[in-house]
């Protein structure tokens, strides 16, 4: 007797999601709780694990269907698995008129033919845009991710191969065949369905843009003694905490003593009211496979720099696995969002509704300042903070900024509360 699988409870005010990709393909063996299937909700990617052990049977729906909670989206049939691939290849030889075999040349015309089982729903943005980059057919990458899932690596190690194999010799066109060749057929589109994810941060940052009075301040910090400290200490760091010392350690902390002396950072305004708080949750912007997701280290105010670095590390590995939970993304009360890590020189964040402002950190380079008089080489960093000028006064974005860059260019005062 079939056992259905049914889109689990996704968390509250959730009533649907969409099929991100099925896990698991008809015939596969199935052990009980194993993930079949994963979904993707507003704020993260869900996965659905077997009811009971035994082999998968039919898909109810396909990658990109919109289920709601509670909807049968396919069956676990009785068996291990191994039954049934001879039931299936007796199939044909039951049949009264087989199909001939075909031609060797014709065989090798079919073999592309995997191709159609590769839904470009189910690759992540990062791939299905390299692989229009390089110009690479997802049928003939084999994934290293998990359960064989395609990585932006394995597309670029394909294309590699590709480029480094020898080109067969082209044959020499007829006149006919090159008059009817279309000019320009190197040129491609893709239509690919937006992720639920996507189209929940388009709808926010919309939101964002339409309700508050957003403006950006700009300030810069010079990184030379948090560079001293982390390059003096990341060893005996990493061996003691487990986890390696970066710059997030020092920005959460340093952000956290600023937020003290200015509330209204920390504020939202809800109606008529504004909402003063005294702890600060903050939201950690972290790439996942999906698009950028937003964490909350809660009471961040009463950490160490150890206990947020291993926060932030840990929410960054199961982002990657795609196993944040609903809960870990809500409540934040300031956001801050590092684009350094990609290369940004400035930015203008926008804010993530209902909180009223938002810290962008950006890349690191060498640029010369003045220092007593003399011009010397630093490493400098831009700080920009996007917030809603509805609530915080330039005066009270221009202190935060300065109390972040005194606390970071004299790390000491993360010490002394200073």
């Amino acid at each position: 007797m079939a056992t259905e699988i049914l889109v689990p409870v996704l968390g509250e005010s959730i009533t649907e999601a969409t099929l991100g990709e099925w896990l698991k393909q008809p015939g596969e063996a199935v052990a009980a709780d194993e993930p079949v299937a994963s979904l993707e909700t507003d704020k993260v990617s869900v996965e659905v694990p077997a009811p009971a052990a035994g082999v998968m049977g039919q898909h109810a729906v396909k990658p990109g269907d919109t289920v709601n909670v509670g909807a049968m989206i396919g069956t676990i049939e009785a068996g291990d698995g191994a039954a049934a691939a001879p039931k299936a290849e007796a199939a044909p030889a039951a049949a009264p008129t087989p199909a001939p075999a075909p031609a060797p040349a014709e065989a090798a015309q079919q073999a592309p033919a995997p191709a159609e089982h590769v839904d470009a729903a189910a690759l992540s943005p990062s791939v299905r845009r390299a692989i229009l980059e390089h110009g690479v057919d997802p049928a003939t990458i084999k994934g290293s991710g998990k359960d064989g899932r395609i990585t932006k690596e394995d597309v670029v190690a394909a294309a590699s191969a590709k480029s480094s194999a020898p080109a067969a010799p082209a044959p020499v066109p007829t006149p006919a065949a090159a008059a009817a060749a279309p000019a320009g057929d190197n040129r491609r589109e893709e239509r690919v369905r937006m992720t639920r994810l996507r189209q929940t941060i388009a709808k926010r940052l919309k939101d964002a843009q339409d309700t508050a009075a957003l403006l950006t301040t700009f300030n810069d910090v010079d990184m030379t003694a948090v560079i001293e400290a982390r390059t003096k200490y990341k060893d005996l760091f990493e061996k003691k905490h487990g986890v390696r010392l970066g710059f997030m350690g020092f920005f959460v902390k340093a952000a956290c003593m600023a937020l003290k002396d200015i509330p209204a950072v920390n504020a939202s305004i809800e109606g008529d009211e504004i909402v003063y708080r005294d702890y600060a949750d903050i939201s950690v912007a972290v790439s996942a496979p999906q698009g950028l997701v937003v964490p909350v280290i809660r009471n961040a105010e009463s950490l160490s720099v150890a206990g947020i670095e291993k926060t932030i590390g840990d929410f960054g590995k199961r982002a990657k696995d795609g196993t944040l939970k609903m809960e870990e993304m809500k409540g934040g009360t300031f956001t801050i969002s590092n684009g350094g890590v990609f290369g940004s020189l400035m930015s203008t964040p926008i804010i993530n509704p209902p909180q009223s402002a938002v810290l962008g950190l950006h890349r690191i380079e060498d640029r010369p300042v003045v220092r007593d008089g003399q011009v010397v080489v630093r490493p400098m960093m831009y700080l920009a903070l996007s917030y809603d000028h509805r609530l915080i006064d330039g005066r009270e974005a221009v202190t935060f900024l300065v109390a972040l860059k005194n606390a970071i260019e004299d790390p000491t005062r993360l010490l002394i509360d200073l």
